[in-house]
């Protein structure tokens, strides 16, 4: 019996073009100046720290740093320092009100309906915890965060690996058959799979479904006789 919910946020409640075309965009726009001007602060400090860790250059200058992670951006490379900073710098954005979170009307219905059923709902995205929580602070329906009890990233591991299910599953009072993960990429609902997670594929732009996970193309269409 599924008792709570872990979902993707891109592309599975919220249109994958809000990122690509807002999000991103967004960042990479600022990230140069963003970088420089807080290099101080801790919480910025931090995150140039890890780049030089990362790229094996413990004396890399700001120029090198902010040149690698304006090519982790081109790239849409996964990489925790980047996700970090990019987080502090939606910040900004979320609260100029430059933008606002989008989330898919049918999500955010499944979402109050599953919170009101009693399930605990639990979110696993590559952007940092600190996205994760501006996306649903500032969201289209005010600030939706009480709807969740925890947040994770790639601190836990990879989307597309077993083991960072498995290390979600450790973090939660839930066995993993209790647990159904969402998300619209095949090779992480093969991951949450394998750790012993139940799964369903959201395909709301055309992608290639697979006999492995039940699937649907939005939330209306949901029901528990999908999982069984």
């Amino acid at each position: 019996m599924i008792k709570a919910i872990l979902t993707d946020i891109e592309g599975t409640i919220t249109r994958i073009s809000f990122v690509k075309d807002v999000l991103f965009p967004y960042a990479a726009g600022q990230l140069p100046e963003f970088v420089k001007s807080h290099q101080s602060d801790p919480e910025v400090a931090a995150q140039i720290e890890a780049v030089k860790a990362h790229i094996e250059q413990p004396e890399a200058d700001i120029d090198t740093v902010i040149s690698h992670l304006i090519h982790w951006i081109e790239t849409d490379q996964k990489i925790t320092p980047l996700k970090q900073l990019q987080g502090l710098i939606w910040q900004t954005g979320y609260e100029n009100g430059d933008f606002t979170g989008h989330l898919y009307p049918d999500a955010y219905d499944f979402l109050q309906a599953q919170k009101q059923a009693g399930k605990s709902l639990y979110v696993y995205s590559s952007g940092s915890v600190k996205a994760q929580h501006l996306i649903f602070e500032f969201s289209d329906y005010g600030d939706v965060r009480p709807l969740f009890s925890d947040y994770f990233d790639t601190k836990v591991g990879a989307k597309q690996q077993q083991s960072s299910y498995e290390n979600i599953i450790a973090e939660l009072p839930f066995d993993a058959a209790e647990v159904l993960f969402l998300s619209d990429v095949v090779a992480e609902l093969d991951a949450a799979k394998a750790a012993g997670l139940g799964t369903l594929h959201l395909v709301r732009d055309g992608q290639a479904v697979s006999d492995a996970h039940p699937y649907i193309n939005d939330f209306s269409e949901f029901s528990a006789e999908l999982l069984a």
